[in-house]
């Protein structure tokens, strides 16, 4: 399974960001993904974020995968979320740009 700094790798390559916005996934002590859209860049740096999403990384793996569906995840508790609810629901549109 791909690692952390490889999703963040395929993330950026792809430009999985919300331009002139920024969410933020917390793994956790997996780490972060910071879809930075306002300096059009993907990181792992640990920022503020319009939006965090707090769930696994194993979660994230397989909501990128079409494994998990998002808004079941949130009900079921999976995946916590902080912030613009409306952000949070373009997410589909960044996830669909990557291939995990």
């Amino acid at each position: 399974m791909a690692a952390l700094g490889d999703i963040t790798a395929i993330m950026a390559a792809n430009e999985a960001f919300v331009p002139g916005r920024r969410i933020k996934f917390d793994f956790g002590v997996d780490g972060v993904i910071l879809l930075d859209g306002v300096a059009a860049a993907v990181t792992n740096e640990d920022a503020p974020a319009e939006t965090t999403l707090r769930m696994s990384l194993e979660n994230f793996k397989a909501l990128a995968k079409g494994k998990l569906n998002p808004a079941m995840a949130v009900m079921m508790g999976k995946i916590k979320l902080d912030g613009d609810m409306a952000l949070a629901m373009q997410l589909q549109a960044v996830t669909a740009k990557i291939k995990l």
